[in-house]
């Protein structure tokens, strides 16, 4: 019918890398210089939702992305998909209008490009009829390295290859494998980053004598030991991997000249309870990530939380009415006076310093909410 329109809505989740991505190869494909690692988290508490309309009524591509409608001559990645997809099929003339908004703080480093152009590729390929997850992750990361991880649930690894048909992700376990692993995101800052990620990490490639070294001598044992790590469910080596790759990371920021400063002093003191409350318990139970930005994520076991949030809410306390709180409860426990008197000696409180947090877990990849015809 000349007036049909047909229309889908996909959901995808955000991942948070625990072995990082950071520097391309080729900054065309997006193929990186390392393999990475990352965590899926749950599409109930962090995703992006797109809308993708066709119809042969519609006189151009259009995108609205949170409500705010771009120019999509000047997104050379998204126009990029857009021809991939049309170049698969070649038949489809129809021009698409595109809805895309996320249910949380943008380019504030918590991976929306990549739940952004996952969700895109999920509603496209549902659109097209294109259903292989190999060759849906190789078409989400050439708009969004990352999002090529966002394409499965549970925890991914996203290969390097050699060229852009062997780069792409395969997930190592699905959400279910490890159920009581819990993930909290305390939002240091929800405004977006002064150097972007994209032209970081190309400075990054260009001037830091020390990234090289993690992505040829570092990078693949780390891996191989992470996967172990991950199939056995044994955190303790998890934590240390994944703050080991964190600080990593951020040194390599920093070595980048002119230097990238991404975590601030909140995100340093947040590290500070981390190892403290380590201390304390006497064992590795909490872990930090930080990616491109001040924002931490925290790996623990659910009987974890209600005790780590204690030490959280004291030193951290949030009077603002207008902070975001997103995810499941969170377990009320008694005050350990003996764990806060401890920490205490090594941080200070920082009233007001998080504009929120988010208590989730490990969660399910891409998932199509609706799709019609009219």
């Amino acid at each position: 019918m000349a007036n049909q329109v047909k229309k889908v809505t996909a959901r995808a989740p955000v991942n948070i890398a625990v072995i990082k991505y950071w520097g391309k190869n080729d900054e065309k494909l997006i193929t990186p210089i390392n393999n990475s690692i990352s965590a899926t988290l749950s599409i109930d508490d962090l995703c992006a939702t797109t809308t993708i309309s066709i119809s042969p009524m519609y006189q151009a591509d259009q995108f609205w992305l949170n409500g705010e409608e771009q120019t999509i001559s000047e997104n050379k990645r998204l126009s990029h998909c857009l021809q991939k997809f049309r170049a698969l099929k070649s038949e489809i003339k129809d021009h698409l209008k595109i809805e895309s908004h996320n249910n949380f703080p943008t380019a504030a480093g918590l991976a929306s490009s990549a739940a952004g152009y996952a969700c895109l590729i999920s509603a496209l390929g549902s659109l097209f009829g294109i259903s292989d997850s190999k060759q849906l992750s190789i078409l989400a990361r050439q708009g969004s390295g990352s999002a090529c991880r966002s394409v499965y649930g549970g925890f991914v690894e996203w290969f390097a290859g050699n060229d852009s048909e062997t780069s792409f992700a395969a997930q190592i376990v699905d959400e279910n494998h490890w159920p009581s692993l819990r993930v909290i995101i305390l939002i240091v800052n929800d405004k977006e980053k002064d150097v972007p990620s994209t032209s970081a990490m190309k400075r990054s490639v260009e001037t830091s004598e020390l990234i090289r070294h993690r992505a040829e001598n570092v990078v693949p044992e780390r891996c191989k030991k992470m996967r172990e790590a991950i199939k056995t469910k044994d955190f303790e080596k998890f934590a240390e991997l994944t703050m080991k790759d964190s600080n990593q990371f951020h040194a390599i920021a920093q070595d980048t000249y002119p230097p990238v400063r991404y975590m601030n002093d909140v995100s340093w003191s947040i590290v500070s309870l981390i190892h403290g409350y380590n201390d304390f318990v006497g064992s590795t139970k909490v872990a930090y990530t930080f990616d491109a930005g001040p924002n931490a994520v925290l790996f623990m076991e659910e009987d974890q939380v209600g005790k780590f949030m204690i030490a959280v809410n004291h030193f951290f306390p949030i009077n603002q009415l207008d902070c975001l709180f997103r995810g499941q409860p969170i377990p009320k426990e008694t005050i350990n006076q003996g764990m806060i008197d401890y920490l205490s000696k090594k941080i200070n409180i920082k009233e007001d310093s998080l504009k929120g947090i988010i208590y989730t877990k490990i969660g399910c990849g891409p998932k199509i909410a609706a799709q019609e015809s009219n």
